[in-house]
């Protein structure tokens, strides 16, 4: 197979964390016999300094005429106490997200058995957790209409979805949960919003479609408080932008790191991959960032174009590194610490 994937390494820890998934991902091309073209492009703040614009149009052209897009991360310490910044990183990614249609951030949560103990959850409660939150990515709160009024003491901001939009994302919920344990929650605050009340009809009336799964249907706040007392009575969650974003980092806790977590945004045309950490500034440059969360991402992109042998293959490596302890400083815990190259290399080589 033939894959063109656009590449963007973003700001931060970014550049370093790719590089590690493009080896690994060159690796499985040559061992089986793939072909991948890689074309970088600039996002973020180093967008911004180079042409003034977090997601340029150049970087759009080339994200919509590939197979699908590889990403790093984007933010930059010199914006976030910057209240005067009329351009910020950040509104890269929402354009981006939008530009390309980017509905669905699939964002899995599982557990690594060597790791299982740097949880802050005891074993006991996060032993086979497996489950997947699809976010709603360009509805909701984050795109609807917003401002101040009484003179800048009154700001508002408003959570509006259309039933397509619901639609869409329940579908891929749907058929997620056909492939897994047929099994699919609606997160909605339905007791209380309008908003979720249309989401709940419109997950009710494809119900029908779908008679295999069984669905679950509870409010935000209750998923809230048993994602940390029983994660494994999950499998395929699917909710709205703001109350995603919030409980996928809630659960992203459950592995024991941020650094090790893959996530995908999924377009009608193209698909994004990318770690679910931020760019960790402090770290840029150091050659110590965790590439594992990057790298499992490119697995999540093979696995996409239906080349399971090629993601397994890479998640085994994963595991194996994990077993060993060929490591970065963050899960170290007083063994030695590899630099991040070293782990790419040795995933690599492995593969």
């Amino acid at each position: 197979m033939k894959l063109n994937i656009a590449l963007l390494a973003g700001d931060g820890i970014g550049p370093e964390v790719i590089d590690q998934a493009v080896k690994v991902s060159n690796a499985v091309a040559k061992k089986f016999n793939h072909e991948i073209k890689w074309t970088p492009a600039l996002t973020g703040a180093v967008a911004i300094e180079a042409v003034g614009e977090p997601y340029p149009e150049e970087t759009h052209e080339i994200c919509a005429n590939a197979d699908a897009v590889l990403f790093g991360a984007i933010g930059h310490p010199r914006f976030d106490n910057d209240p005067s910044a009329k351009v910020r990183p950040e509104q890269g990614l929402l354009k981006m997200r939008q530009k390309l249609g980017l509905f669905a951030n699939v964002r899995p949560t599982f557990t690594f058995p060597s790791l299982i103990d740097k949880s802050p959850l005891k074993k006991e409660r996060i032993e086979g957790t497996d489950l997947i939150i699809l976010r709603e990515l360009t509805g909701g709160i984050y795109f609807g209409e917003r401002g101040r009024k009484d003179d800048g003491n009154t700001a508002f901001d408003t959570m509006t979805y259309q039933r397509f939009e619901i639609q869409r994302l329940a579908k891929k919920g749907f058929e997620m949960a056909m492939k897994r344990s047929k099994k699919l929650c609606c997160v909605d605050k339905a007791n209380v919003l309008e908003s979720s009340r249309l989401w709940r009809e419109t997950v009710q009336a494809m119900e029908k479609d779908y008679p295999e799964v069984e669905v679950s249907y509870e409010f935000v706040d209750a998923v809230a408080m048993r994602l940390v007392q029983w994660p494994s009575a999950y499998d395929v969650m699917i909710t709205a932008n703001l109350f995603g974003d919030i409980l996928t980092d809630e659960a992203s806790v459950i592995s024991g790191s941020m650094g090790l977590m893959p996530s995908s945004s999924v377009g009608s045309k193209v698909s994004l991959y990318e770690p679910i950490h931020g760019s960790y500034p402090q770290a840029a440059g150091k050659d110590i960032a965790n590439p594992l969360a990057t790298v499992l991402s490119a697995a999540m992109l093979f696995e996409d174009f239906d080349l399971t042998e090629e993601a397994q293959a890479i998640r085994d490596v994963v595991n194996k590194s994990l077993a060993v302890g060929m490591v970065t400083e963050d899960l170290a815990d007083g063994g030695k610490a590899h630099k991040t190259s070293e782990v790419g290399d040795w995933l690599a080589g492995n593969i």
